[in-house]
Protein backbone atom coordinates (compact mmCIF):
# COMPACT_ATOMS: atom_id res chain seq x y z
CA UNK A 1 0.00 0.00 0.00
CA UNK A 2 2.83 2.37 0.93
CA UNK A 3 4.64 1.65 -2.36
CA UNK A 4 1.47 2.42 -4.32
CA UNK A 5 1.10 5.76 -2.52
CA UNK A 6 4.74 6.58 -3.18
CA UNK A 7 4.35 5.70 -6.87
CA UNK A 8 1.33 8.02 -7.10
CA UNK A 9 3.33 10.85 -5.52
CA UNK A 10 6.24 10.26 -7.89
CA UNK A 11 3.89 10.27 -10.87
CA UNK A 12 2.34 13.52 -9.62
CA UNK A 13 5.77 15.15 -9.17
CA UNK A 14 6.87 14.00 -12.63
CA UNK A 15 3.66 15.35 -14.15
CA UNK A 16 4.04 18.65 -12.29
CA UNK A 17 7.66 18.92 -13.44
CA UNK A 18 6.65 18.29 -17.06
CA UNK A 19 4.01 21.03 -16.83
CA UNK A 20 6.50 23.50 -15.35
CA UNK A 21 9.11 22.55 -17.95
CA UNK A 22 6.56 23.22 -20.70
CA UNK A 23 5.63 26.55 -19.11
CA UNK A 24 9.27 27.62 -18.82
CA UNK A 25 9.89 26.61 -22.44
CA UNK A 26 6.86 28.62 -23.58
CA UNK A 27 8.02 31.67 -21.61
CA UNK A 28 11.59 31.48 -22.90
CA UNK A 29 10.53 30.92 -26.49
CA UNK A 30 7.96 33.74 -26.29
CA UNK A 31 10.53 36.20 -24.96
CA UNK A 32 13.08 35.09 -27.53
CA UNK A 33 10.62 35.57 -30.39
CA UNK A 34 9.89 39.09 -29.09
CA UNK A 35 13.64 39.71 -29.18
CA UNK A 36 13.73 38.41 -32.77
CA UNK A 37 11.04 40.92 -33.69
CA UNK A 38 12.82 43.82 -31.98
CA UNK A 39 16.25 43.05 -33.42
CA UNK A 40 14.87 42.47 -36.92
CA UNK A 41 13.01 45.81 -36.84
CA UNK A 42 16.14 47.64 -35.66
CA UNK A 43 18.76 45.96 -37.83
CA UNK A 44 16.88 44.35 -40.73
CA UNK A 45 18.53 41.02 -39.93
CA UNK A 46 19.04 38.60 -37.09
CA UNK A 47 22.27 39.07 -35.15
CA UNK A 48 24.64 36.24 -34.28
CA UNK A 49 23.58 36.58 -30.63
CA UNK A 50 19.90 36.10 -31.49
CA UNK A 51 20.68 33.19 -33.81
CA UNK A 52 22.76 31.54 -31.06
CA UNK A 53 19.91 31.95 -28.57
CA UNK A 54 17.44 30.52 -31.09
CA UNK A 55 19.76 27.55 -31.64
CA UNK A 56 19.95 26.88 -27.89
CA UNK A 57 16.17 26.89 -27.51
CA UNK A 58 14.93 25.31 -30.74
CA UNK A 59 17.94 23.12 -31.58
CA UNK A 60 17.46 20.80 -34.57
CA UNK A 61 14.24 22.51 -35.72
CA UNK A 62 15.89 25.92 -36.19
CA UNK A 63 17.86 25.56 -39.44
CA UNK A 64 15.06 23.83 -41.38
CA UNK A 65 12.61 26.45 -40.05
CA UNK A 66 14.89 29.32 -41.13
CA UNK A 67 15.15 27.71 -44.56
CA UNK A 68 11.34 27.76 -44.82
CA UNK A 69 11.32 31.42 -43.74
CA UNK A 70 13.97 32.28 -46.36
CA UNK A 71 11.85 30.56 -49.03
CA UNK A 72 8.77 32.52 -47.87
CA UNK A 73 6.90 29.25 -47.41
CA UNK A 74 4.54 30.56 -44.71
CA UNK A 75 1.03 31.77 -45.53
CA UNK A 76 -1.80 32.80 -43.27
CA UNK A 77 -5.11 31.75 -44.76
CA UNK A 78 -8.07 33.91 -43.72
CA UNK A 79 -11.75 33.97 -44.64
CA UNK A 80 -14.53 36.57 -44.36
CA UNK A 81 -15.97 34.82 -41.26
CA UNK A 82 -12.73 35.58 -39.41
CA UNK A 83 -11.36 32.04 -39.28
CA UNK A 84 -7.70 31.62 -40.02
CA UNK A 85 -5.03 28.99 -40.21
CA UNK A 86 -1.54 28.74 -41.56
CA UNK A 87 -0.17 26.75 -44.42
CA UNK A 88 3.53 26.04 -44.69
CA UNK A 89 4.95 24.50 -47.81
CA UNK A 90 7.47 21.99 -46.51
CA UNK A 91 10.88 21.27 -47.97
CA UNK A 92 9.34 18.42 -50.01
CA UNK A 93 6.76 20.79 -51.53
CA UNK A 94 3.90 19.40 -49.45
CA UNK A 95 1.65 22.04 -47.85
CA UNK A 96 1.01 21.46 -44.14
CA UNK A 97 -1.83 23.03 -42.18
CA UNK A 98 -0.92 24.57 -38.84
CA UNK A 99 -2.62 26.27 -35.90
CA UNK A 100 -0.20 28.30 -33.83
CA UNK A 101 -2.57 28.75 -30.91
CA UNK A 102 -2.30 25.03 -30.22
CA UNK A 103 1.14 24.56 -31.83
CA UNK A 104 -0.50 21.98 -34.12
CA UNK A 105 0.80 20.91 -37.53
CA UNK A 106 -0.48 18.26 -39.92
CA UNK A 107 3.05 17.03 -40.73
CA UNK A 108 4.29 13.54 -39.77
CA UNK A 109 7.16 15.01 -37.72
CA UNK A 110 4.65 16.76 -35.46
CA UNK A 111 2.85 13.50 -34.74
CA UNK A 112 6.07 11.57 -34.18
CA UNK A 113 8.60 13.99 -32.63
CA UNK A 114 6.23 16.32 -30.78
CA UNK A 115 3.32 14.13 -29.72
CA UNK A 116 4.62 10.57 -29.62
CA UNK A 117 8.31 10.89 -28.69
CA UNK A 118 8.05 14.34 -27.01
CA UNK A 119 11.50 15.18 -28.41
CA UNK A 120 10.48 18.67 -29.55
CA UNK A 121 7.95 21.23 -28.39
CA UNK A 122 7.04 22.14 -31.99
CA UNK A 123 7.91 21.09 -35.51
CA UNK A 124 9.89 23.17 -38.00
CA UNK A 125 6.68 24.34 -39.70
CA UNK A 126 5.22 25.91 -36.55
CA UNK A 127 8.60 27.42 -35.71
CA UNK A 128 8.78 28.86 -39.25
CA UNK A 129 5.38 30.48 -38.67
CA UNK A 130 6.50 32.03 -35.39
CA UNK A 131 9.73 33.32 -36.95
CA UNK A 132 7.90 34.64 -40.03
CA UNK A 133 5.43 36.47 -37.81
CA UNK A 134 8.28 37.96 -35.78
CA UNK A 135 10.04 39.35 -38.84
CA UNK A 136 6.86 40.25 -40.69
CA UNK A 137 7.12 38.04 -43.77
CA UNK A 138 3.92 36.00 -43.60
CA UNK A 139 1.99 35.93 -46.88
CA UNK A 140 -1.75 36.53 -46.51
CA UNK A 141 -4.15 34.46 -48.58
CA UNK A 142 -7.83 35.39 -48.55
CA UNK A 143 -10.18 32.52 -49.30
CA UNK A 144 -13.92 31.90 -49.06
CA UNK A 145 -15.56 30.51 -45.94
CA UNK A 146 -16.18 27.25 -47.80
CA UNK A 147 -12.53 26.99 -48.91
CA UNK A 148 -11.22 27.29 -45.36
CA UNK A 149 -13.84 24.82 -44.12
CA UNK A 150 -12.63 22.37 -46.78
CA UNK A 151 -9.01 22.90 -45.69
CA UNK A 152 -9.92 22.16 -42.09
CA UNK A 153 -11.87 19.03 -43.08
CA UNK A 154 -8.86 17.66 -44.98
CA UNK A 155 -6.63 17.76 -41.89
CA UNK A 156 -5.61 14.24 -40.90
Amino acid sequence: MMAESLNKRIAHVESDFALRKGYVYEEVSSQLLKEVETVYKEKGKLTDEVLSALQCVFQASLLPALDLVDKRSVSQVICPAGRSLYQVVGSSGTPYTCFTSSVYCSCPAYRYSVLLKEEHMMCKHVLAIKLSEAIGCVKILEVSNQDIANMIQRIE
